[in-house]
């Protein structure tokens, strides 16, 4: 028997895209204290760091405008909120290359909230859309994970769902 080639193999990446609900101008995310469903507390999947992250950035909610990112963050244990959870965005400018005015770090609520406003994040290099998110709070593995908005989309909602440590 003869050997042929090896067979090429194309590997897709992995791509989180949250369905989101849409939502009408001055209508607010659901409120924490119901309780979603088991399914809702499955731990956020998680995503390349990527090369461009750097610790640090400053404390805002705000690095741009025209897409704002909410979400809850969540334990998968009994999908209770996680108040005070630290979570860093970075994204590449509208020209397409990351800059520290395109960094934030946002704290958790009380109630596990959170919200963020930047630019629509640009495609660049083949790659989609995308805001890059690192999570840490006390007691939960860091989740490093990515949200890709659709085109067009002004709004998402992304829960944040941490795995405990113990």
């Amino acid at each position: 028997m003869t050997e042929g080639p090896s067979p090429t193999v194309t590997v897709e990446p992995f791509v989180l895209t949250p369905t989101i609900p849409s939502m009408a101008p001055g209508e607010s995310y659901p409120s924490p204290s119901v309780t979603p469903s088991p399914e809702a507390c499955a731990p956020t999947p998680p995503d390349a760091l990527g090369p461009f992250y750097k610790p640090g950035a400053p404390v805002r909610d705000r690095v741009g405008q025209g897409h704002v990112l909410r979400g809850v963050v969540r334990s998968s244990a009994d999908c209770a909120p996680i108040a005070g959870a630290q979570i860093e965005f970075w994204l590449a400018g509208p020209d397409g290359r990351y800059a520290d005015a395109y960094r934030a770090t946002v704290f958790a609520g009380p109630d596990g909230t959170y919200r963020f406003e930047s630019h629509f994040p640009p495609a660049y290099s083949g790659r989609p859309p995308h805001i890059h998110i690192r999570v840490t709070a006390p007691g939960y593995q860091t989740l490093v994970t990515q949200y890709y908005p659709q085109p067009g989309q002004t709004d998402g909602i992304l829960d944040l769902v941490l795995i405990p440590t113990r």
